[in-house]
């Protein structure tokens, strides 16, 4: 099943699940229904990120054109809160975020077009997720924004102090940030 959250372009996904006795099947990435939602380019590279913790914020991150990445993320194991920020200057909704709890008991998914910045939160120990891109790394065009700035006012369900890479503690503030988008 495929929905359009309230963003345009973002889009909740969740796989069907063929359960029995031995456990379950599911088909997580098919490329002719992701066609048939609008979004036509293919996913290069797959990514997996593991976190030893529970308050892990990864983010927010982004890859300006010609380098820009679509991604579909999903979680393998734990739950995250999983957040994409409107970075399109002439969105309607530029600026603003969408989240969602993503984990692997509900099996959902989301896409995140490019001209959003994504990031997560895990909510349990041991969390991993795994997430296909539109376009491979390309360091010179990483970017980011601040996980805790004030203008974007994120609930990232943290129930103590995050637990952050130096990059991502040093990231800039959306008020500082011209967006390529």
């Amino acid at each position: 099943m495929i929905e359009k959250a309230d963003i345009e372009g973002l889009l909740v996904i969740t796989p069907a699940r063929h359960e029995d006795d031995r456990g379950f099947f599911s088909e997580t990435y098919n490329a002719a229904n992701l066609r048939a939602a609008g979004f036509d380019k293919p996913l290069v590279q797959d990514n997996q990120s593991y976190s030893k913790h529970k308050g892990v914020v990864r983010g927010l991150h982004f890859q300006t054109p010609p380098s820009a990445q679509d991604k579909l993320v999903r979680v393998l194991r734990g739950s995250i809160v999983d957040v994409a920020v409107d970075l399109r200057v002439k969105s309607p909704t530029y600026g603003q975020h969408f989240s969602l709890v993503l984990s692997a008991s509900n099996w959902k998914q989301l896409f995140i077009p490019v001209g959003f910045a994504h990031g997560f939160c895990t909510l349990e120990d041991h969390t991993e997720i795994a997430y296909k891109v539109s376009e491979n790394y390309a360091p010179a065009h990483d970017q980011g924004l601040r996980w805790d700035d004030p203008d974007l006012a994120i609930d990232w369900r943290l129930t103590g102090a995050p637990i952050l890479s130096p990059k991502d503690a040093e990231l800039p503030l959306f008020a500082e940030f011209s967006s390529p988008f």
